[in-house]
């Protein structure tokens, strides 16, 4: 291996050890609870068995500020992984193009930081509507689920007609053409590789903000539900068959909630 090679595989390895470790502690923090006074295993293990629900009542605290970095760590956990692939080629073009001694590295990390920030900004959003369905009655104050068959059936509808949208697809497709996208956005410098990290986030929230409107319905902190919207976000963006997997999924999403209000 020629120390061009090395000096590649090692800034790959930086960045990828940086991403593993965000998300890594994302976790970590969503598991220890995220500041709401109950673990999400706990919350969990009450959705799946509701007798425990009892044991629980009165534990949760819910202010602004806790919200607030609740769902700004979730996203971090949930969304960083999809940005990967765009985060490494971003290194490794820059990387090919830089001086040998150049740290591709540390762009690639304003790029995240871009991403990342407009997922916090979602977070505010997404905070405020938690806040309101909660003062409005609309949302369990111990499990963060909807307590309203109207409420679920809205939000599973809007989801699924929005998987099968124009819109929805097309922010799919930027997300899923790493090398496209870099080369449409492509900018020099640091700010440049913020920004560019500020449009990928922006086509993932245009992509994403539905699906992860979700969590009202099965339970902001239910690790089951966090879990399986991950995995659907990353089979959307990744998967060879990934955009015709979330054509079934709005199929799927509209068929529940017509269930959710028959039943």
């Amino acid at each position: 291996m020629t120390g061009v090679e090395q000096a590649l595989h090692r800034e790959r390895v930086i960045v990828a050890a940086g991403l593993a470790a965000i998300v890594l502690l994302a976790w970590l923090y969503i598991w220890r609870g995220a500041g709401m006074g109950m673990s999400a295993l706990d919350m969990t293990s009450a959705s799946l068995f509701p007798h425990r629900q009892m044991e629980m009542m009165g534990e949760m605290d819910s202010p602004w500020h806790v919200l607030v970095a609740m769902w700004g760590v979730m996203m971090v956990a949930m969304m960083t992984p999809s940005a990967a692939p765009l985060t490494l080629l971003y290194g490794r073009v820059l990387r090919h193009h830089a001086a040998a001694d150049a740290k591709a590295y540390v762009p690639s990390l304003f790029v995240i930081a871009g991403y990342l920030s407009v997922w916090l900004a979602f977070s505010f959003g997404a905070a405020a509507l938690q806040g309101a369905l909660l003062d409005a009655g609309r949302l369990s104050g111990m499990m963060l689920w909807s307590k309203s068959a109207a409420l679920s059936a809205t939000v599973l509808a809007a989801a699924g007609v929005y998987q099968l949208s124009p819109l929805k697809q097309a922010c799919l497709a930027q997300c899923r053409s790493p090398a496209q996208f870099l080369t449409r956005y492509w900018r020099p410098g640091r700010a440049g590789a913020f920004l560019l990290g500020v449009r990928h986030g922006a086509f993932c929230v245009g992509c994403c903000w539905l699906l992860m409107a979700l969590l009202f319905v099965g339970g902001v902190m239910n690790l089951l539900w966090i879990a399986a919207l991950t995995a659907v976000v990353l089979v959307e963006k990744l998967a060879p068959a990934g955009d015709r997997v979330g054509k079934v999924l709005g199929g799927v999403l509209i068929a529940w909630a017509a269930a959710t209000l028959l039943v």
